[in-house]
């Protein structure tokens, strides 16, 4: 591991200058993701900010009748909230889903938006990794890619982003609130936070340097039946294969509205809004089901290891939906 500083902040302004102002700092809260990263000298900062004790680590209650979720609170804590489980079902589970109860516990809410790929070649640093080192090329396009993206992938890079909990939180349409190192707020949909690499896949997210990830707000809770399923391959301490966020409300035996986001296809959580539009006003049957998964894979390209990702994430979305539609 590299040298660092380290200082811990005393406020949120004054630990966005404190990134902002020195071009090799970072962020440290929980450290599940940038503690591994810094001992295989994949990152490494010159100082780090340690903002774990800042009091951020409250979920509150939104005048709108929605839940203003802290960046600082931990995994297994928002899971556990009777809020969550009662009114957004599907991002408890989608929590429980990650990691392990030992991370879960450790683990917070900006820091798990923000961890970065499990790409096997970008923890190698003996193979080319553009996102490690941009303009290196990319050993997955023609490496082992069986865990890599189907979706909004480019030459320059075909990894995932890991986390459960996005995909939930793009279904919901969660938004990110940020402060500037200058100290003025900002607030980013959920679903432009995250960046398609195209030719910059080192630059991952949409936040500036210095620019800190305060809390996320989830509107009320929609209406209808919230399932979250994740397919991998063992019960737990997996990432996912393919993983679906699904919210379905009805009306009679009709579909009145829907909502479906997938991971682990794509550098993204991806959301598939021209599913959605297949699904509403559908009925509820396995014609509409086939119909939604077949448009949300719509353009989506194998790199032959991970070929079997496009025909398991359209079952996955097919049964999802239905378990989702009995419910509702």
């Amino acid at each position: 591991m590299q040298p660092f500083t380290y200082e811990r902040a005393g406020n949120v302004q004054a630990a966005a200058a404190a990134v902002a102002t020195r071009p090799e700092a970072k962020f440290i809260s929980g450290g599940t993701n940038l503690l591994d990263l810094m001992k295989l000298e994949i990152e490494r900062p010159t100082h780090l900010v340690d903002i774990s004790r800042l009091p951020l680590d409250r979920i509150e209650e939104t005048p709108e009748g929605g839940l203003r979720i802290g960046a600082q609170v931990r995994n297994s804590d928002l899971a556990a909230d009777p809020r969550v489980r009662s009114r957004y079902p599907m991002l408890s589970q989608a929590l429980l889903a990650g990691a392990s109860g030992q991370i879960r516990n450790k683990a917070s809410t900006a820091g798990n938006l923000l961890q970065r790929t499990r790409c096997s070649y970008f923890y190698n640093r003996n193979m080319p990794c553009n996102k490690r080192e941009p303009g290196s090329g990319c050993a997955a396009l023609e490496g082992f890619n069986r865990m890599h993206a189907v979706l909004g992938a480019s030459e320059a890079c075909i990894a995932v982003h890991p986390s459960d909990m996005a995909v939930a939180m793009t279904a919901l349409d969660a938004q990110v609130e940020t402060t500037l190192p200058d100290g003025k707020a900002r607030t980013i949909a959920i679903g432009d936070l995250h960046r398609l690499p195209d030719s910059t896949p080192h630059v991952e997210t949409a936040l500036g340097h210095g620019e800190m990830i305060t809390a996320v707000t989830l509107p009320p809770s929609p209406p209808g039946r919230q399932v979250y399923r994740k397919v991998r391959d063992r019960a737990s301490y997996a990432f996912a294969l393919v993983s679906v966020a699904a919210v379905v409300e009805k009306s009679g035996d009709r579909i009145r509205g829907a909502r479906l986001a997938i991971g682990g296809v794509a550098p993204k959580p991806w959301r598939t809004r021209e599913a959605e539009y297949v699904l509403v006003g559908a009925a509820d049957s396995g014609s509409a089901f086939s119909e939604a998964a077949e448009s949300a894979l719509a353009g989506a390209v194998g790199r032959g290891g991970n070929d079997f990702k496009i025909p398991l994430a359209k079952r996955a979305i097919r049964q999802t939906l239905a378990v989702a539609v009995e419910g509702a």
